[in-house]
């Protein structure tokens, strides 16, 4: 009807002519968008599509850019003053403003939001992997570094048993003492649970698995005779990138007490990393094994900083548009590719002197 010649576009007068019949009909912050849209678009045309992936709570990256491009001047008041919410309507607009520097991704994310599904990866890997296996298939908790079966066991990675592959990914189950898990899990649940909800298990769970994957990687250059336990490599991936998210959108970030709060999750992580390369350096309680190496703390947070910054930026935007995506890929992919290579080769031609198996 309003597209006769069906180019896929209308007019921003027959556009804004419509949304003031139909404005009531809307959701107030669909129609804030919508508004905003046709306020930012000089072209004087709206695209069908557009509109289409907005009701769909689907968001093309033009879309997005004509919005961010405009005067987005909301019509409302902001998310934060809205009054008479539900307890899981505050504790989703909490998320919102823990994690996403504009208010157009904040109402966006609260209008969107269903918890389907919900945050599985984090609680799974969290309750399940720690607990459960630690708990029940070791009878413990958590193996001490000073327990006899520390390194007896087909999870921790160790160099003598480093072609094993899965030990690269496994060895996050183990943790070396109770407050090592303990950190970790509560670094995992505050800040990976909320950041899962707002982007998602996909690419949570990659920045996660990056991060454990280069965490074990870099023991394997940087410390080559020490084996690795702890799930740090991928905690720290999480919480570096969301860390880094902040600080480059400072001014944005509308969460209450973000510098305190900032300033206790470096606490934690310094505390954490401090105790790690404590421990590395102590004398071991089963000579000639070592204790565990601190280097994928550092590959967890090299992650973070990079992949990690990359894809809790570009919020429902696609990542394959980003030219600083594919740049932090293809060195991720580098640094794995060499340290494959590294690990075929180099520890032959250097002629280490490893620790005896377990």
């Amino acid at each position: 009807q309003f597209d006769p010649d069906n180019t896929g576009y209308i007019s921003t007068e027959k556009f804004r002519s419509l949304l003031q019949r139909h404005g009531s009909e809307l959701d107030p912050h669909k129609l804030e968008v919508l508004l905003a849209l046709a306020d930012s678009n000089s072209e004087g045309r709206i695209c069908y599509q557009d509109f289409v992936n907005l009701m769909s709570n689907k968001r093309s990256n033009s879309f997005r850019q004509a919005i961010l491009q405009g005067n987005r001047r909301l019509c409302s008041k902001a998310l934060l003053e809205e009054t008479g919410l539900s307890l899981s309507q505050r504790l989703i607009r909490h998320v919102a403003y823990e994690t996403l520097p504009r208010e157009i991704d904040r109402k966006w994310y609260y209008d969107s939001y269903t918890c389907c599904p919900p945050p599985w990866f984090m609680i799974t890997i969290t309750i399940v992997a720690f607990f459960l296996y630690n708990g029940v298939v070791l009878d413990r908790f958590v193996l001490q570094v000073t327990h006899p079966l520390y390194l007896k066991n087909a999870l921790l990675y160790h160099p003598q048993l480093r072609a094993q592959a899965w030990r690269y990914l496994t060895y996050i189950f183990m943790h070396a003492g109770i407050e090592h898990l303990g950190l970790n899990v509560v670094l995992q649940l505050l800040v990976g649970v909320p950041l899962e909800m707002v982007h998602g298990a996909a690419r949570i769970s990659f920045v996660y698995v990056a991060g454990v994957v280069a965490g074990s990687l870099a023991v394997s250059v940087a410390d080559m005779t020490a084996p690795v336990v702890g799930s740090s490599g991928g905690v720290y991936a999480l919480v570096s990138a969301h860390l880094a998210n902040i600080v480059m959108n400072w001014s944005g970030m509308k969460c209450q007490f973000k510098l305190l709060r900032m300033a206790v999750a470096l606490i934690c992580m310094s505390f954490e990393f401090g105790r790690a390369v404590w421990l590395r350096f102590h004398p071991s309680a089963y000579p000639p094994c070592p204790h565990p190496s601190f280097m994928a703390h550092l590959g967890g947070v090299m992650v973070g900083i990079t992949l990690g910054v990359i894809i809790l930026r570009n919020y429902e935007q696609r990542l394959q548009d980003q030219t600083l995506w594919w740049i932090f890929l293809s060195i991720y992919v580098i640094f794995v590719l060499f340290a494959i290579f590294w690990n075929i080769f180099a520890y032959t031609l250097l002629d280490l002197k490893l620790p005896p198996p377990p």
